[in-house]
């Protein structure tokens, strides 16, 4: 009898470390949006603009960065991530215009691009067996809302202690530190004969050509916007609308005393919701159809977020809010990047899910971005969120009609003309 592969290997321990550490410092921006803002004078537009870019730049690099692993190897594209992504947050700290902050936006979303999840998911799932690589996908995902669960609290603590540029520069030392753990990480190329002997060129084309890959792509687009605006925007919004914090009620008791605290908080709640949704989705995707699973996850957030903003928003509905959509987060990624894997096979699934991935970080700008356009001409960010609502309904909706079966068996299944 073949004995059973571990779950654990230290290419997933690794590659949960670096995902934790690199999303503990991304997660956090949105604590920032007010204190740059007022000692800037700056209007909210400005440095939404700037985590818009950064979004967006992660979502541009991720293929590049998947292809820089596929062709000189995973450590070196990381090491290669993990240093733009420091260099950007030390000319961020000693940026006072807008432009400066825009302009090293781009340098940390080439870096996250660099140690998030094309490349880190793509060597964690070749070095997974087949009957852990669901549950591998999601344990990597899951490590990324570990990071949450930390990172705006922590980047909330230091600011009571330093300015925001001594936190950034804190924060890009972090990003170096974790290099440390990189030798540990070894993953072995595990793909078939057919797709070893296929370019990288071929395979492009063949998924380009696929409308199943299309579907997957556009489907991405809403997770993207959903979770860019609500990281970026939700602090704020929180710090802004939520009715107040009652002297003698639970979250006062416990330490919560304001709404900038309840805000840094909910996306803290969120990831720790996700670390449960994100295993969840890892155990159903090896067992059910990951396009209905998709599809479903896409429901729940159309119909929770529409609740949230329909209701009054009280310290009590911002803590089910985060909760809910908290364990539906990232539930999306150990299924999408899963199910890329499953069609197209695993030789080139870095490459394959970064352009995915690239609708997915396109919706992180609008959303960002949007949030602080409409904040700023109507005074609240209803209409992000109803727009948030209405794409999040198409996605459900375009991932039905996915062929959820390997590329090779999907183009012996047509008929000869």
């Amino acid at each position: 009898m073949t004995p059973r592969t571990p779950l654990f290997t230290p290419v997933l321990l690794v590659g949960c470390f670096i995902i934790m550490v690199s999303f503990a410092v991304r997660a956090s921006f949105g604590v920032f949006q007010i204190p740059i803002a007022e000692e800037f004078s700056w209007l909210r537009t400005e440095f939404s603009l700037a985590i818009a870019i950064q979004n967006l730049a992660w979502g541009v690099g991720q293929p590049i960065f998947g292809a820089i692993a596929e062709k000189i190897g995973d450590r070196k594209a990381i090491v290669m991530g993990a240093v733009i992504y420091a260099v950007g947050l030390v000319l961020s700290a000693g940026s006072t215009t807008p432009i400066e902050h825009q302009a090293y936006a781009w340098l940390v979303g080439f870096g996250i691009a660099g140690t998030g999840f094309g490349v880190i998911l793509a060597v964690v799932g070749r070095a997974a067996s087949d009957d852990n690589r669901s549950m591998s996908l999601a344990i990597a995902t899951a490590a990324g809302s570990a990071g949450q669960v930390f990172g705006a609290p922590v980047a909330e603590w230091l600011l009571t202690m330093m300015s925001w540029q001594m936190v950034f520069m804190v924060f890009a030392a972090t990003i170096l530190a974790m290099l440390l753990s990189l030798p540990l990480m070894r993953a072995p190329v595990t793909a078939s004969k057919a797709e070893l002997e296929e370019s990288m060129g071929q395979i492009l084309v063949k998924a380009f050509r696929d409308p199943s890959y299309t579907l997957i792509f556009l489907g991405f687009f809403s997770c993207g916007y959903q979770l860019g605006f609500i990281t970026a925007h939700f602090p704020a919004f929180v710090t802004e609308l939520c009715g107040p914090i009652l002297p003698g009620g639970v979250l006062h008791n416990i330490g919560i005393t304001s709404t900038s605290a309840l805000g840094a908080v909910a996306i803290s709640l969120i990831g720790l919701a996700n670390i449960a949704g994100t295993l969840t989705a890892g155990w159903a995707g090896k067992r059910y159809s990951k396009k209905y699973l998709l599809a479903g996850i896409y429901v729940g957030r159309t119909v929770i977020a529409a609740l949230f903003i329909m209701l009054p928003i009280t310290p009590a509905s911002v803590i089910l809010f985060s909760v809910g959509m908290g364990a539906l987060w990232l539930a999306t990624v150990p299924l999408t990047s899963g199910l890329v894997a499953h069609i197209y096979g695993l030789r080139y699934m870095g490459t394959l899910y970064g352009i995915v991935f690239f609708s997915h970080q396109l919706g992180s700008f609008f959303g960002v971005w949007l949030g602080g356009r409409m904040y700023d001409i109507t005074g609240d960010y209803t209409m992000v969120w109803w727009i948030g609502v209405g794409v999040g309904a198409f996605s459900a909706i375009v991932h039905l009609p996915i062929r959820e079966r390997p590329l090779g068996a999907v183009l012996m299944a047509k008929p000869a003309v």
